[in-house]
């Protein structure tokens, strides 16, 4: 058993991941991403009651 616990420590090496930039930028980046989303999806907001015309009919059928 000691033998194959020794031969499975040799084998076994510490992979070093290199990043293109510090990994505090990930985090910047992917915020930046949620906040860009968020302001295109607040810019979409009340799209439907820009035309009175459409609401006013709408609400005549229902």
């Amino acid at each position: 058993m000691n033998a194959i616990l020794a031969s499975v420590a040799e084998g076994e090496h510490e992979a070093y991941v290199t990043l293109p930039f510090p990994g505090i930028f990930f985090g910047v980046i992917a915020m930046g991403v949620f906040l860009l989303l968020g302001w295109i999806t607040w810019s979409y907001r009340d799209v439907a009651n820009r035309h009175e015309h459409k609401v006013d009919d709408s609400k005549a059928h229902h």
